[in-house]
């Protein structure tokens, strides 16, 4: 392609043409070709203007890099332009031969020695000291770019931008090296053959084109290039087999994000001669560029930008306007690539199956709210004429209470603890089952239309840390030069791992030690609230400790959040990994376990832990010999948990996962400006002068997928874990999710630089995680039921020990006494009369023997069989639910069957495709033999008769001769 370009006689001299440097000078100073100059000039080409291409407004950007320099304050000097237009000249003959580098290396040298002295021509200024770190970047920067010119690549550098103290080096790869990189990646290119994809037919045709009718308003509005029933024949890219593809228009026939992956392939591999110089991110690492980032496409605000794949997904995806339609998936992937298109489409997924989750859970809601006033033990609870008396709270400051002052929270228990939760359960865990097949599915169905059904990963590149430390154990001292080390070994490795797992444990006690102090914190609360003179403070005591170490818990969750998400990181570089993949494997992994005990420690304490660990009165357990533990109202601790659990979720989700996604890399992006040094100009002026790469150089680095991940995990965690306590979990994860997507596409759209496509088939780990996640809350949603909630105690009391079969009597069965006289000395309450009546026997809510009985204060029969019932619960309910779920696994195939057979029908077809391409050669060569054939034959008789009558003329000639001289 560059031998081409030379070949264009009208266009001007360009700094990357291969036209020499001087000559292009005399031209315009001798000659007065000052249209020269003007071609040069970006204002001049709308395709320039934008920095989308270079200079010749001919060759695309396809990657950039951003160094720091020192510059004038005035414009560029004629000088420096010289420079620039004889280092790309140089640069350019160094890959068309050592004749044309013989020719170029004296003129440069002869330039750069009629330079003054006293000029730094890296810098392009005045020349300063610089200490030994600037001049070996400089080195190393040169021999990088020098590197990249030798593997094809074409450079041309920005010295002269309006970001005070940053260069860029724009980078172009020419059509040869695409093809030579796309054969080398395995890419899969679209061919010219195009086959018909079969539709559905029958009565499943009729109710899918009337569904496509329903939902036809809630697609996106871009336009395919292609109908939808024809499909191109997809093959990998191949430079001997160029005639399959449709190479009509090159420029357009690799896309910007699949360039873009081509030059960061080649940036990862190149390696300098440089001590410990390992591609481009070891380059990032030590500071001698400062960015690398493909460009974005275009503008998306102005009205007049040119028509670009940004701004319709800024249109049609990025847009809160639009969150009611599906998203562009295809056109993400088209933009972004693969990896992140999987995970838009798996979050659409996850949104448009929380729906019928959330209607089920608002239904079982309604039921709870339908049947409060049916409940009969709550009506007990509430019935002041039963006359309950119940023992203190706490020690000294608490007095005796009525149970009927507990009716609002009996009442408010009944909502979430009916016999509907335990059908929801179940239900949410055959959910979970069906909405990982149904993305196994989904996942099937795009590779096939991504033409990523025969990908498999390759193995990555090294990192260049695993690289540096194998080269640095390589020449340490301690190894002989016998062999080369070529890895790392476990035990290389075994300071990092132990290292690893003692900070892992440390920080999972971390959050233990908070939980504790939050406990410690709700005992010391109501004591102190206990003892106000405030009635109204005394009996909002028990909401007030449960609302305010709610909050507590959810800011100290979000702290520790960004705190263990750094020392994950910090721990998975100790480690080294040899690979990026591995790398973000170890990473997910620690991050997911750090953040999973944080976030459900404190829900896991209340749901399992409180009130079983208190004693009884008269013999309550404490903690440091003056807290005594905290016990559970009396309408159980599903409540608390409820509320424990609501403000967790609905705190992280609107706090961390949306003002922090907004709020953070708009301040960020802030910082950079002001840092820029660039206050002077106004917004929108700085924007319009500003050229592409200049504008994302502003934007936030992509820092991957994890983050995004993370918090959906984290969410799922919540809606299946424990959704037998809160059943409008799905309800509240949906609404955050219809508002996370538009929020997530505007970020990678307008707030981030724009990521390398990178190549996926499956979301990987994840998967897994979310697995396990099910799995595990299966479990926790079967103890949940079975002992925080009241559900087996009922149905124990109605059909063991209820003498008419009903739920009557129910709470008087579940409360045990106690003799007041009993309390140990010092614990007794300070204000016997509270109720206005001497007590003489309190209630407390456990199973055991009254005080007149022979075995006082023991635990009750009543208590064993309860216990045994939960158990056996537990156990039928995981297996049943399990089984089930297998059931749904089993019943639903992961490959849809159409997509099973178009994959099929494409094998056969490309076999069908290669067979007519070796019969035409075979033909072509069978042709040719014959012609060749018939042009020996006919040369041969040509020669025979040739030969024949030059034989006969020295046989005439001799017998001429011999009767002469006869």
């Amino acid at each position: 392609m560059a031998e081409e370009a030379d070949g264009r006689g009208d266009l001007p001299p360009t700094p990357g043409s291969e036209l020499q440097a001087p000559h292009f000078l005399q031209d315009v100073i001798f000659h007065g070709k000052f249209k020269l100059l003007k071609a040069l000039t970006p204002q001049e080409s709308s395709l320039c203007q934008h920095g989308l291409f270079f200079l010749d407004g001919q060759r695309r950007v396809d990657y950039v890099l951003s160094y720091p320099s020192k510059k004038p304050s005035s414009g560029r000097s004629g000088r420096q332009a010289t420079h620039l237009l004889t280092e790309n000249a140089v640069a350019r003959s160094l890959r068309r031969g050592p004749q044309s580098r013989e020719r170029h290396i004296p003129q440069h040298q002869g330039q750069r020695a009629k330079e003054p002295s006293g000029v730094d021509v890296e810098l392009g200024c005045p020349a300063e000291t610089l200490n030994g770190h600037e001049d070996q970047k400089i080195l190393r920067r040169e021999e990088f770019e020098g590197k990249l010119r030798d593997m094809g690549l074409e450079l041309e550098k920005d010295e002269e931008t309006k970001i005070s103290g940053v260069s860029f080096v724009k980078i172009h790869a020419p059509w040869n090296i695409l093809c030579r990189e796309a054969e080398l990646m395995k890419l899969k290119m679209p061919t010219k053959k195009v086959y018909e994809v079969k539709q559905l037919r029958g009565v499943v045709e009729k109710i899918s084109s009337l569904v496509s009718k329903v939902v036809e308003p809630l697609h996106p509005q871009v336009e395919e290039h292609q109908p939808k029933n024809i499909k191109h024949l997809s093959h990998t890219f191949s430079r001997e087999k160029q005639h399959l593809f449709d190479l009509s228009d090159k420029d357009y026939f690799f896309d910007s994000k699949t360039r873009s992956s081509i030059v960061f392939e080649i940036l990862k591999r190149t390696k300098c001669k440089a001590k410990y110089s390992m591609g481009i991110t070891s380059l990032l690492g030590h500071g001698v560029y400062t960015a690398a980032y493909p460009l974005h496409d275009g503008d998306i605000n102005e009205e007049n930008a040119v028509p670009n794949d940004r701004k319709l997904l800024y249109e049609e995806w990025a847009n809160y306007g639009v969150f009611y339609k599906y998203q562009p998936i295809g056109l993400v992937r088209k933009y972004f690539g693969e990896k992140i298109g999987l995970y838009f489409a798996w979050l659409g997924l996850y949104t448009q199956m929380l729906i019928p989750a959330s209607l089920v859970g608002v239904i079982v809601f309604l039921y709870g709210c339908a049947t409060v006033n049916d409940n009969i033990p709550s009506m007990e609870i509430c019935n002041t004429m039963n006359n309950i008396t119940m023992c203190p709270l706490c020690d000294r400051v608490c007095s005796y209470w009525e149970l009927s002052s507990a009716c609002a929270t009996a009442r408010a228990s009944h909502l979430f603890d009916n016999p509907a939760t335990v059908f929801f359960s179940i239900f949410m865990a055959l959910w979970a089952a069906m909405f990982m097949e149904h993305w196994k599915r989904r996942q099937m169905r795009l590779n096939y239309e991504w033409d990523l059904t025969g990908f498999e990963d390759e193995e990555d590149h090294p990192r260049a840390e695993y690289e540096l430390r194998v080269m640095q154990k390589s020449t340490s001292k301690d190894q002989k030069a016998q062999h080369k080390i070529k890895k790392l070994t476990c035990q290389d490795r075994l300071p990092a791992y132990m290292t690893n797992l003692v900070m892992m444990l440390l920080m999972i006690g971390v959050t233990f030690a908070i939980v504790f102090g939050v406990i410690l914190y709700r005992i010391s609360t109501k004591a102190a609230l206990y003892m106000s003179a405030n009635p109204v403070t005394r009996s909002n005591a028990q909401l007030t400790v449960k609302t305010t170490a709610a909050i507590i818990n959810l800011v100290v969750i979000l702290i520790l959040d960004e705190v263990y998400g750094a020392v994950a990181r910090w721990l998975t570089v100790l480690e080294v990994p040899k690979t990026d993949k591995s790398f973000e494997e170890r990473l997910i992994f620690k991050t997911f376990i750090l953040k999973f005990v944080n976030a459900f420690t404190p829900i896991i304490y209340i749901a399992f832990f409180r009130g079983r660990l208190v004693g009884r009165p008269g013999s309550y357990l404490y903690v440091f010999e003056s807290y005594r533990m905290e016990e559970c109202a009396h309408g159980g601790c599903l409540m608390e948990l409820c509320i424990q659990l609501s403000i967790t979720m609905l705190g992280k989700q609107l706090i961390q996962n949306n003002l922090f996604e907004i709020g953070v890399p708009k301040l960020k992006k802030l910082i950079r400006y002001i840092r820029s040094k660039q206050g002077a100009f106004q917004e929108e002026e700085r924007q319009k002068k500003l050229q592409r790469y200049e504008t994302d150089h502003f934007l936030e680095p992509f820092a991957g997928l994890t983050p995004e991940y993370m918090e959906m995990i984290i969410q799922f965690g919540f809606v299946t874990l424990f959704v037998a306590s809160f059943p409008l979990a799905p309800l509240f994860a949906l609404l955050n999710n219809i508002i996370e997507i538009r929020l997530d596409a505007k970020k990678f759209v307008t707030e981030l630089r724009r990521p390398v496509a990178a190549r996926a088939k499956d979301i990987g780990i994840w998967y897994n995680l979310l697995r396990g996640v099910a799995n595990v809350a299966v479990i926790i949603n079967a103890f949940v039921i079975s002992f925080t909630s009241d559900f087996i105690p009922r149905m124990v009391y109605q059909y063991m020990y209820s003498p008419d079969g009903s739920m009557h009597g129910f709470v008087n069965n579940t409360l045990s006494y106690f003799n007041v006289s009993h309390f140990q000395q010092g614990k007794e309450p300070m204000d016997p009369l509270y109720l206005g009546h001497p007590v003489q026997m309190c209630r407390y809510k456990d199973y055991r023997d009254p005080p007149w009985s022979t075995t006082p204060y023991e635990i009750s029969k009543e208590f064993w069989a309860v216990l045994a019932v939960r158990l056996a619960f537990v156990i039928v309910f995981q297996n049943v639910v399990m089984l089930m779920s297998d059931i749904v696994d089993w019943l639903i195939p992961d490959i849809p069957k159409d997509i099973s057979l178009q994959i099929h029908k494409e094998k056969i077809l490309l076999v069908d495709l290669f067979l007519k391409e070796e019969q035409g050669k075979a033909g072509n060569l069978e042709r040719r033999s014959c012609v060749e054939g018939k042009e020996n034959w006919s040369s041969s008789n040509n020669n025979n008769k040739h030969s024949s009558s030059t034989a006969a003329q020295p046989r005439s000639g001799l017998h001429t001769n011999s009767t002469n001289s006869l």
